[in-house]
């Protein structure tokens, strides 16, 4: 099955009419005609069938059949604060493979030893976008502004928060932090790491140390680690 993506469209919805830039993709690339079966999801947990009714390349009209409500492969609510990466493309890497394997919210956190301190939230967003059609998930990751590191450790609220750093403290394993908890939030440090007053800072907001094993790991791959691990476990519960 090909997966659209539109936020525009909800249960409400009868017939929508697709954007230049998706009408010209939908036709003129995919070579859709009218009458053709669209699957289109809105990235909040629903999945539509359309039909084409007006197979135009810069407006593409569909008409809405049916819809239905598609849950959550995962059972739990994960979020990750990530220190963006000097090279977008690592960065993109995480956000991709995150939104494959189940991600619920990301935000982008601006540590003391960031080397990219400016996001280009917009084509981050084309990326969990993408991931998620290729996926065939139905829930769209929510992408937050950047923020400061102290700003977002200040202000979240979390039934199990953690965080993942490199210094030679007591950590704990993954799995005995979260076999019990729904909502999970782990925050990952920039390629310096977090700097130990950050690390203390967190530590005085009850940020539980974490461990992801005996190897140094980079940005990147640390929140794809969380991900996957995370999904490993509570699998098996």
């Amino acid at each position: 099955m090909q997966l659209f993506y539109n936020s525009k469209i909800s249960v409400n919805t009868n017939n929508f009419v697709f954007d230049k830039g998706e009408s010209k993709h939908i036709i003129r690339v995919l070579r859709k005609k009218e009458n053709d079966r669209l699957f289109i999801s809105n990235g909040l947990g629903y999945l539509f069938m359309a039909k084409i009714t007006n197979a135009n390349d810069k407006k593409c009209a569909i008409e809405i059949i049916s819809f239905e409500s598609k849950a959550k492969e995962w059972n739990y609510n994960l979020h990750i604060a990530i220190a963006p990466t000097k090279l977008n493309d690592r960065f993109e890497w995480f956000l991709e493979k995150a939104t494959e394997i189940g991600i619920d919210e990301i935000t982008p956190i601006i540590c003391e030893n960031s080397e990219r301190k400016v996001v280009k939230k917009d084509r981050f967003e084309k990326i969990l976008i993408s991931a998620m059609k290729q996926s065939l998930k139905y829930q769209l990751p929510k992408l937050n502004e950047a923020v400061q590191f102290s700003e977002f450790i200040k202000n979240h609220k979390g039934e199990c928060n953690l965080i993942a750093h490199c210094e030679n403290l007591d950590k704990k394993s993954l799995k005995s932090q979260v076999e019990s908890s729904q909502a999970i939030t782990v925050i990952i440090g920039p390629e310096g790491d977090f700097s130990s007053k950050e690390i203390v800072h967190a530590l005085e907001h009850n940020f539980i140390p974490l461990s992801l094993g005996k190897s140094r790991l980079r940005t990147e791959t640390a929140g794809v680690v969380v991900c996957n691990s995370i999904s490993l476990i509570k699998n098996e519960m």
